[in-house]
C-alpha cells in the first residue's frame, strides 16, 4: 500500500486523542471511532460516532470505514473499567466489557482485514492492561483485558503470513479520566500509589502513545503476538495497585 491509514477506537481524548495527533504528524490518515467527538480534533482528524458496546453500531462504523479506506492499521484504544467488588459484580458487566474489548474489535478487525491481506501488510494493536495480571475490584475488566492477550496470540499466529502483526500495549497508572474516576487527582491517594511504583511515578498518555508508535512503524515487522507493559515497574513485582 502507498499510504497508511489508521483507525483508532477512542480517538477523541487522552492516549487515544494524543495517538491521533502524533500519526497525523507522521503522515497517516486517522480515522477515530468514539462514541463523542473531540473538543479540539487536530487537522485532518476523521471522526466517526459509534457506541462500541453496541454491536449493531460498530458493524455500520466498520462497513463505513471500509467502504471509503483502505485501512492499515487499527489500534484498539477504547476501554471502560466498570470497577466493583465480586459480590457486586454481575454477568452483565462481563457481557458488556467484552463486547467493547473484544467484540467491537473483532468485528473492526474482520472488516478491515482484506485491505491489510491485499496489501500485504498490517498493524493490529489493543490497549490492554497491567489490570490483566489482577487487581482488586477488576472482575470484568481484568477478565476481558487478559482475554485480549490471548486473541491477540491467536490473531497473531492466524495473521503472520500476510504481512500483519499483532501486538498488545499494557499501561499501568496512567493520568487519564479512566485513571481519576477510580483515584481522585491530586489525592493522597495518588500520591501513595506513585510511590509504589518502582520509577516512583504514575505513567503519563505519551508513555504510552510511544509504545504505540513503536508498534506502528512499517519496519518494526519482527514483532508479534507480544504484551508489552508500560507501566514504570508495576507488572514485575506484587506491588498491590
Amino acid at each position: 500500500m502507498s499510504h497508511l491509514c489508521a483507525v483508532i477506537t477512542g480517538g477523541s481524548k487522552g492516549i487515544g486523542a494524543d495517538l491521533a495527533a502524533c500519526l497525523l504528524e507522521r503522515g497517516y490518515k486517522v480515522i477515530s471511532i468514539a462514541r463523542g467527538l473531540s473538543e479540539n480534533p487536530p487537522d485532518g482528524l476523521i471522526e466517526v460516532q459509534a457506541d462500541l458496546l453496541d454491536e449493531t453500531s460498530v458493524r455500520e462504523a466498520a462497513t463505513e470505514i471500509a467502504r471509503a479506506h483502505e485501512v492499515t492499521h487499527l489500534i484498539h484504544n477504547a476501554g471502560l473499567i466498570w470497577p466493583n467488588l465480586i459480590e457486586d459484580a454481575t454477568p452483565a458487566d462481563l457481557a458488556g466489557l467484552t463486547q467493547l474489548h473484544l467484540g467491537s474489535a473483532l468485528t473492526l478487525a474482520q472488516a478491515f482485514l482484506p485491505a491489510m491481506k491485499s496489501g500485504g501488510m498490517g498493524r493490529i494493536l489493543f490497549n490492554g492492561s497491567r489490570a490483566a495480571m489482577g487487581v482488586p475490584t477488576r472482575t470484568a475488566y481484568s477478565a476481558t483485558k487478559a482475554g485480549i492477550i490471548g486473541m491477540a496470540r491467536t490473531w497473531a499466529l492466524e495473521l503472520a503470513p500476510h504481512g500483519i502483526t499483532v501486538n498488545v500495549v499494557a499501561p499501568g497508572p496512567i493520568k487519564t479520566d479512566n485513571f481519576w474516576g477510580i483515584v481522585e487527582k491530586d489525592s493522597p491517594q495518588e500520591e501513595a500509589l506513585a510511590k509504589r511504583i518502582p520509577v516512583g511515578r504514575l505513567g503519563e498518555v505519551r508513555d504510552v502513545t510511544n509504545a504505540f508508535l513503536f508498534f506502528c512503524e512499517p519496519a518494526n515487522n519482527f514483532i508479534t503476538g507480544q504484551t508489552l507493559y508500560v507501566c514504570g515497574g508495576a507488572s514485575v513485582g506484587a506491588m498491590q495497585l
